[in-house]
């Protein structure tokens, strides 16, 4: 599926183009949604670039994500699809730039580049050409990806409130095993920004190295620049998250353990307790016939008597050394 925006007075105007139908020539952002062969075809004619491939774009490797094309930059970086899902998801989108116009290549359909797609058409501020498109776009893109990481500082601020006010009883299983899935949940959303923003920081470095190949302006190099730094927060803002997430996961696990190794105290404790009266029943329940208390009328009361005056020293001793 392609998509063109094409120059008008009022902005960019978008254009659906067919499969087999020429695409503007005019357009400064080809949109190639899953495309296939035929429009990949297309937009390479008229960029007068290769335009990788579905495979390709899933390379690891550096040198198969940023490089040359003549007359044109190919960049192939993550974006946040749906990240504030409890799956977040990301998606490979591939960028190939000239001075003249901007050709994206994605087979999922990311946020920034909807909300983009609605500012292209409604507003005259986008220069229109490639680098001004690109530029629009990743201003788009920045700002997502620090939405994101607020929510997820929102949320760890609303787990620590959760944690050390309310408090994790290890009794109530249901909320504890569902604070440790929300505290995974927001570490995957903080660990997928934060790949998302390490492709972003290389590819503006990567674009600003080779600014003079698509005609980069001055005042797009500014701008690229400071998304760098903005990027470069967020990535800091990122780290220190997954630091809080993992004092707070060790400090849930330790606030159960606690309560466990209390309600084990306890059991142990009155082990404890009844452990001599227990020693005295089992001596009268031994089977002697010369057991001089058996034949004695008041031997029972004697019998209930020591047990339970064990009982009550032992508890006095403990209460002494401070263990209950």
């Amino acid at each position: 599926m392609i998509f063109a925006y094409v120059p008008t007075v009022q902005g960019l105007e978008k254009i659906q183009v067919e499969t087999g139908t020429a695409i503007p020539p005019t357009s400064v952002w080809i949109d190639l949604l899953r495309p296939n062969r035929d429009e990949q075809l297309a937009a390479e004619r008229l960029m007068g670039a290769e335009i990788p491939t579905r495979g390709e774009m899933g390379s690891i490797e550096a040198s198969a994500r940023f490089y040359e094309e003549p007359g044109a930059l190919v960049m192939t970086t993550l974006f946040p699809i749906a990240a504030q899902t409890p799956d977040p998801e990301v998606s490979s989108v591939t960028f190939v730039i000239s001075s003249k116009r901007l050709v994206t290549v994605r087979y999922g359909e990311p946020t920034s580049l909807s909300q983009f797609s609605h500012k292209a058409t409604s507003t005259r501020d986008i220069a229109h050409t490639g680098p001004g498109v690109f530029v629009a776009l990743l201003e788009i893109v920045v700002d997502r990806c620090a939405d994101v990481m607020e929510e997820a500082s929102a949320n760890v601020d609303q787990m620590s409130l959760r944690v050390f006010e309310s408090g994790i009883s290890a009794r109530k299983s249901a909320l504890y095993q569902q604070a440790i899935k929300e505290q995974g949940r927001i570490g995957l959303q903080v660990s997928k920004m934060h790949d998302v923003c390490t492709g972003l920081s290389r590819m503006s470095l990567f674009l600003d190295v080779h600014s003079e190949k698509v005609s980069l302006q001055d005042k797009q190099r500014k701008l690229l620049k400071s998304f760098g730094r903005d990027v470069h927060s967020i990535k800091e803002h990122g780290d220190a998250l997954d630091s809080r997430l993992s004092f707070l996961l060790d400090a849930t696990i330790g606030l159960v353990n606690l309560e466990q190794n209390q309600t084990a105290k306890t059991y142990s404790v009155l082990g404890l307790i009844f452990l001599p009266p227990t020693l005295v029943a089992s001596i009268y329940g031994m089977n002697f016939q010369s057991m001089p208390e058996l034949s004695w009328q008041h031997g029972f009361e004697y019998a209930l008597a020591m047990m339970g005056g064990l009982v009550l020293l032992t508890y006095l001793v403990l209460r002494l050394r401070r263990l209950l």
